[in-house]
């Protein structure tokens, strides 16, 4: 009975262990076969989960309006929506080459139409980038990439690339042909009155007639700074819309100039004004002296007409004699200086513009010639910081100070100057 058992048992055993073996073999064959490096006994891999689909990246696709400064365009982005549902719209800004207009967020945003309206304005966080898109204009429009993005994120995908570039109105065509209209005839103006009258001239009458007086030196400079600084402040205004472009240094340099000038016109009015004197003065004497002279030779006459004369006659005589000699050498005197302070006949007549403004009755002189310099370099400093930067120049205070002592020392010599 035990023997019969144990040979039940051994096969009950048996049944079991191929019964494992063949559950086992059913399982491999439909689970995933397992790496090549995976030995027998190893736990094999699960399989990956199907990854998600990509959602599509928005893309500038169309620009509504005129891209210009201080405009408002309406810009069409694909798959704005979807991108605005986990994302801030409003904190997107414009991208013009590739420069992100800081702080230029949208005016509205319509997520569920794709699209986004900006007013494009210059502020103080933008003024740098668009100093840098729309200095050195050369002409009243320029092309350029757009896009829109988020702030010092990087812009979306756009169709106008660099290849593909929009047009961005530099300067309005139509504020740009008034200021030019107006400019052009403010410059003929002045070029005519400077020409024609005396604007720029010394004061008074000339005295050849027909013939017009010299160029003065500090009005010329006066002038000079004035239309620079007037066409300056229109060009600046036609392409950033700013107003306040007056710098305090270009204030002083206005005064500096303004200055020269009006000392200048102070020390020629005071010259003209003891030179007449004083001519008031000689000439009442030398008619004085030429009716007294006349007088005191009758009387010698009359003395040396006598056959005899007594001591006192002689006496008076050799009085009479002392006092005409006395007063042709005065008289001799008065004309020399009345010669003196008489201008020749051609110190008063314009010999042309720079022979007038860089000599006197001298010659021309060093003291003209650094003042006319140095304004003809400070006046390229400002023309090309205009240009290039859209702004007024601030001239350091050495600058102003170097101008200042050359149109000190102008007036200071201006003062032995003969008119």
């Amino acid at each position: 009975m035990k023997s019969e058992r144990r040979k039940n048992s051994g096969l009950f055993l048996l049944s079991a262990l191929l019964l494992s073996i063949s559950l086992a073999a059913a399982g491999s064959s439909t689970a995933q076969s397992p790496s090549p490096t995976a030995t027998a006994g190893s736990v094999p891999t699960p399989a990956p989960t199907a990854a998600p689909a990509l959602a599509v990246a928005p893309k500038v696709v169309k620009v509504e309006g005129n891209l210009e400064l201080d405009d408002i365009i309406q810009v069409e982005v694909e798959h704005l929506n979807e991108w605005a549902a986990k994302n801030d719209a409003t904190k997107l800004v414009p991208y013009l080459d590739g420069l992100a207009i800081h702080g230029n967020y949208p005016a509205e945003v319509h997520a569920s139409l794709d699209h986004l309206h900006f007013h494009l304005q210059s502020t103080a966080e933008s003024r740098k980038v668009w100093i840098a898109i729309l200095g050195e204009p050369h002409s009243t429009r320029k092309a350029v990439a757009f896009t829109v993005g988020l702030d010092n994120q990087g812009p979306f995908d756009s169709v106008f690339d660099q290849e593909h570039p929009i047009w961005l109105t530099v300067i309005s065509p139509v504020y740009g042909v008034v200021s030019l209209v107006v400019v052009g005839i403010t410059f003929i103006l002045l070029i005519w009155l400077a020409s024609k009258t005396n604007l720029v001239r010394d004061g008074g009458s000339c005295p050849v007639p027909g013939k017009l007086r010299p160029y003065n030196l500090g009005r010329v400079q006066m002038a000079f700074w004035f239309f620079l600084i007037y066409v300056s402040y229109v060009t600046i205004w036609l392409i950033t819309n700013a107003l306040d472009t007056i710098t305090g240094s270009l204030l002083a340099l206005m005064g500096i100039s303004a200055g020269t000038a009006l000392s200048e016109a102070m020390i020629d009015s005071g010259k003209l004004t003891a030179n007449a004197d004083q001519m008031q003065t000689l000439t009442a004497e030398k008619q004085s002296l030429e009716q007294t002279i006349p007088d005191v030779q009758t009387q010698m006459d009359t003395l040396n007409a006598k056959d005899s004369l007594s001591v006192e006659d002689a006496g008076n005589r050799d009085l009479l004699n002392t006092q005409i000699q006395k007063y042709r050498a005065r008289l001799v005197q008065i004309n020399e200086q009345i010669d003196t302070l008489t201008p020749p006949a051609d110190a008063g007549v314009s010999k042309g513009f720079l022979r007038d403004i860089l000599s006197d009755r001298s010659g021309y002189s060093f003291h003209r010639f650094q003042i006319f310099a140095w304004t003809i370099v400070l006046g390229i400093i400002f023309i090309s910081s205009v240009y290039n930067s859209l702004a007024m120049p601030e001239f350091s205070a050495t600058l102003l100070g170097l101008m200042g002592l050359s149109s000190g020392t102008y007036i200071g010599f201006k003062f032995p100057e003969k008119i």
